[in-house]
């Protein structure tokens, strides 16, 4: 058989072309297959990528785009005034300007007319009186990426003068606009509540801080678009949206009554040299604050100088010190002004009746301790009321005994003691109350006349508000209204202040009879000095010594001396609240110190607001004790008289002073007339009229008496109690009267 062995190798060869064709087709199929993964997978991160920058990355990316072809420069609004309660402004922003820099639009001015910041930072400078590098600076701010800033700020609070010449330059991106400048028309006036703000114009403390959100209004903008190269498109327009001005806060502070307490305060300072006076006027019947007063204050328009007067480690506790509130900040033991709330608990309870006796011997036992009266020779038997008006220590420990611990901790957190009050001012001190479970015998028994426990003054007031307005519990508070002026000049009130109440605290019986012994406190008791004749005024003063915050233990020889009182008693409607920290002019008891002070206030106050207290048609003015004048000239005794107060007739051609009637010595009321005599021939007249001293400290007697000529002795220490001499009786100069002393008088 013949084969063809040609075909064969033929088709074995064209079997392994086509066996090859067959492994590169597949090759090939596997390489597309591989790569259509690929780009698949590809396609697959990409669109999860987009989506995750269009889902997740969104508002990040806008705004980066956006800061890219926007220019934005941010314009204030006008801050909103702060008002007392008749509507006289007590803080206002001034009209002054800023100058922002568009750096985008600078840099596209610059390009195009060929110039550098070296050529416009010596016209800017001198426009605004600045440094030229400074200005230089600011033109070629930096981002922290290192890249160029869009905008800056070069200048705040520049005089009008001073913007209209950076206008005059008129360079595109210099933007000169309105500015705010808080300023405070009356200086260091009502400091403590108004409080101050930053540079930026937002609120530090008082009500600044507070109501800062209605007063701060809406901020402006200025928005620019730009091309690719960060220059503003001719085509475009800036988009500019006004600045919607702040909200106006009227207070419930009445201007007048502010200045009356400011002026009784720095009085108060000065006279007891202490370390701070403060002054809380309220209308108990809605929880309006009248007055607040701090003093030493500060002046909110440079609210950084003065710290140095205060103390503390570092120069911010110092600043801070300064602007701290004291009547809301502040916490203090009350002392015996906090016996009217014991003494309401026990009556409400029904557990003593006004027959009730109290025996005082000058201490009491308690438990290990003997626990002393401020009287250390005791007040003998007193009934219920007598307790009250002579602040009798040792009564108001066995009044705490029969109250109990329990009972007495439930009516003090009635009272809102241990919580804050919720007045509408920042850094309220909650004060520290023990509970009943902490309490042992000796506790009760202090608490019971007002030491242990710590409060603040406006917590306090609540409280005292309550026994006055006949038992409801009244949030205390500064903001009246927020109101607004609209496009027509009309003022829309937006919001008014509601205070929450808590009623029935205690009755109006229980009330009714405190307020009645508080009359008696003022009329018979250790109040007396704030006795005012035709008033029927309510108080009770208080002395408690004060903690080493260091060594929880008491400071010797440093007192808080305190007095809350209340007129009338029949329709209250003015309470006052005073406090001396650390007198230091020879006496501390509240009696001596703080009650002569708040007679000063409520007659001032019943001054101005006569028609609602007096019961008589005659107007209180202040006692005032004659001068001594024999021997001056005529103009030195008018200019002496002025600052007295009182008026003077002049007779005789004489140019010296040789007589005068009334004498030196003898009280007057203010706005009196003295009569003066000059004639040359008369000798010196060197009668004088022995004054009232009883109740002055040792300083103070003694430079009343030196003025007046009169010799003295003194026997003892502390407070004058008596003088062998009676007041009002006709003296010669140089006659010797003998005062008694005793460091215990009148708590």
């Amino acid at each position: 058989m013949n084969f063809n062995y040609s075909l064969v190798e033929c088709s074995l060869e064209e079997f392994n072309m086509n066996k090859k064709g067959f492994k590169d087709r597949a090759v090939m199929r596997k390489r597309m297959v591989l790569a259509l993964w690929f780009i698949t997978a590809v396609f697959a991160l990409l669109i999860i990528r987009l989506s995750y920058i269009m889902l997740v990355k969104r508002d990040d990316y806008s705004s980066r785009a956006e800061d890219q072809w926007t220019s934005e420069v941010r314009i204030d609004a006008r801050r909103g005034r702060i008002l007392d309660r008749n509507g006289n402004e007590l803080a206002v922003s001034a009209n002054v300007y800023r100058i922002d820099f568009d750096l985008n639009s600078i840099r596209q001015y610059l390009k195009k007319n060929e110039k550098t910041t070296d050529d416009i930072a010596p016209l800017i400078a001198e426009a605004v009186d600045m440094d030229t590098t400074t200005v230089k600076d600011k033109l070629e701010t930096k981002l922290a990426n290192g890249n160029d800033a869009g905008s800056a700020t070069l200048v705040r609070r520049i005089e009008k003068e001073l913007a209209d010449k950076v206008k005059e330059l008129n360079i595109q991106g210099v933007i000169v606009s309105p500015d705010t400048q808080r300023y405070y028309p009356e200086g260091q006036f009502l400091s403590h509540v108004l409080g101050t703000t930053n540079s930026d114009g937002q609120g530090l403390t008082g009500v600044e801080l507070q109501y800062n959100e209605y007063l701060s209004g809406v901020p402006g903008l200025r928005i620019t678009e730009l091309d690719r190269n960060s220059e503003a498109l001719d085509y475009t327009i800036s988009n500019f949206t006004a600045p919607i001005a702040g909200k106006d806060v009227t207070l419930t502070i009445d201007k007048n009554l502010q200045a009356i307490a400011e002026k009784v305060a720095e009085k108060g300072l000065v006279d007891n040299k202490a370390k701070r006076v403060s002054i809380l006027v309220m209308n108990p019947q809605n929880g309006e604050i009248l007055a607040m007063v701090n003093e030493p204050d500060f002046d909110p328009n440079n609210p950084f100088e003065g710290y140095e007067d205060f103390t503390g480690e570092t120069d911010a506790e110092k600043l801070q010190k300064m602007w701290r509130n004291s009547l809301v900040n502040d916490t203090f033991e009350p002392g015996s002004i906090f016996k009217v709330i014991t003494m309401s608990t026990a009556i409400e309870e029904g557990l003593v009746s006004e027959s009730d006796t109290f025996e005082c011997g000058g201490s009491l036992q308690v438990g290990p301790h003997t626990i002393h009266c401020w009287k250390r020779s005791g007040h003998g038997s007193q009934i219920l009321p007598e307790i009250l008006q002579n602040s009798c220590n040792v009564g108001f420990m066995k009044l705490g005994e029969k109250i109990g611990a329990e009972k007495l901790v439930e009516y003090i957190k009635k009272f809102g003691f241990g919580q804050v009050s919720g007045v509408d001012l920042p850094g309220e001190a909650r004060g520290i109350i023990k509970s009943a479970e902490n309490m042992n015998d000796a506790d009760l028994a202090t608490i019971s006349f007002g030491q242990t426990n710590t409060v603040n003054a406006v917590q306090y007031m609540v409280a005292y508000n309550a026994i006055v307005n006949g038992g409801t519990l009244i949030q205390p508070h500064v903001m009246k209204s927020i109101s607004h002026v609209d496009s027509s000049g009309n003022t829309i009130v937006d919001e008014v202040f509601e205070p929450k109440t808590t009623e029935n605290v205690i009755s109006e019986e229980t009330a009714a009879t405190l307020r009645d012994y508080l009359e008696r406190t003022v009329n018979q008791g250790g109040s007396n000095k704030v006795y005012i004749e035709g008033y029927h005024v309510g108080a009770k003063t208080g002395t408690a010594q004060k903690v080493n915050p260091l060594t929880g233990s008491y400071e010797s020889g440093k007192y808080i001396s305190s007095m809350a009182g209340f007129a009338t008693v029949e329709n209250p409607q003015i309470t006052v609240f005073l406090s001396i920290d650390e007198p230091s002019n020879g006496a501390y008891y509240a009696g001596v110190v703080t009650a002569p002070l708040g007679k000063i206030l409520l007659e001032d106050i019943f001054n101005y607001l006569d028609s609602e207290f007096s019961q008589d048609e005659n107007v209180i003015l202040k006692d005032i004790v004659i001068p001594e004048l024999r021997g001056l000239s005529v103009s030195e005794a008018k200019n002496l008289l002025k600052e007295y107060n009182l008026e003077c007739t002049v007779e005789g051609d004489g140019e010296t002073i040789t007589n005068m009637k009334p004498y030196p010595g003898y009280t007057i009321k203010e706005g009196s007339t003295i009569n003066l005599y000059t004639d040359e021939n008369s000798t010196y007249n060197k009668d004088v009229i022995m004054p009232d001293v009883r109740g002055y400290s040792k300083e103070s007697a003694v430079e009343l008496l030196e003025s007046l000529g009169i010799k003295y002795t003194l026997q003892g220490d502390g407070v004058v109690i008596n003088q062998n001499i009676p007041s009002g009786e006709l003296i010669s100069e140089g006659t010797t009267v003998k005062l008694t002393l005793s460091a215990e008088y009148g708590d």
